[in-house]
């Protein structure tokens, strides 16, 4: 097997998202300009190129509202699976291992492995800033996330504002706004919805192969059982 397929193989699923990502953002950029430029042109405006809508505050905002609702399920599933658990879920852990677990079943300190990270053997700060990476990163992209969703969406209502000769908003004031909170719970519901659902629905539903699944045969009382 050559490097190049084995390359491919091994990095087949980020790979892949990948390709899918590029894809998506790109129609939504010419689909999102084509709207956009729609409304200009109501307003008695010129439409604008690809190049100008990408760099808009209107492709900006649509593209990081999104994101922060993303890295939100992330890590509010990171999190909360530390200390809750669902009883048949491959998504949960076992119901008596609830919590942050042994130093020894983590591999953290001295029962860290030759082959274990550097910080996992480490002793104060670093280990426990390592042992909450994952998490940490994930809140910390979402937190990134939302920020620039309200600025690039301030932005984008006050240049909406200014079209209809009307005073800009700054950004406390557009945070105060009905439209901003409608529009980032409409897709912090969805997001935990479908975790909801997820873990719920694969108690009693599988998908044979799949690592987000019980394994066929698997009674639906097994719990952290994946295929």
């Amino acid at each position: 097997m050559s490097r190049v397929t084995r390359f491919l193989r091994d990095n087949g699923l980020s790979l892949a998202f990948g390709g899918a990502f590029v894809l998506a953002i790109a129609g939504q950029a010419a689909a999102g300009r084509a709207e956009f430029n729609s409304e200009l042109i109501v307003d008695g405006l010129e439409p604008v190129s690809l190049s100008a809508y990408l760099t808009s505050s209107d492709f900006a905002v649509d593209v990081t509202e999104n994101w922060q609702s993303e890295y939100l399920q992330f890590f509010l599933y990171v999190f909360v699976t530390v200390w809750l658990v669902q009883r048949g879920s491959p998504e949960s852990k076992q119901t008596h291992e609830a919590g942050l677990e042994s130093d020894e079943r983590q591999m953290v300190g001295d029962h860290a492995h030759a082959d274990s990270p550097r910080w996992a053997a480490a002793r104060g700060w670093r280990r426990t800033v390592y042992s909450r990476s994952l998490g940490l990163v994930m809140g910390g992209l979402f937190l990134l996330s939302w920020y620039s969703q309200s600025v690039t969406g301030a932005s984008s209502f006050n240049e909406r504002q200014l079209r209809q000769l009307q005073a800009p908003l700054s950004w406390s004031e557009y945070l105060l706004r009905a439209e901003f909170w409608s529009r980032t719970l409409q897709n912090w519901q969805s997001e935990l919805l479908a975790v909801a659902s997820m873990a719920v629905l694969s108690i009693y539903l599988r998908q044979r192969g799949s690592p987000e699944s019980k394994p066929v045969g698997a009674a639906h009382h097994a719990t952290g059982v994946e295929g």
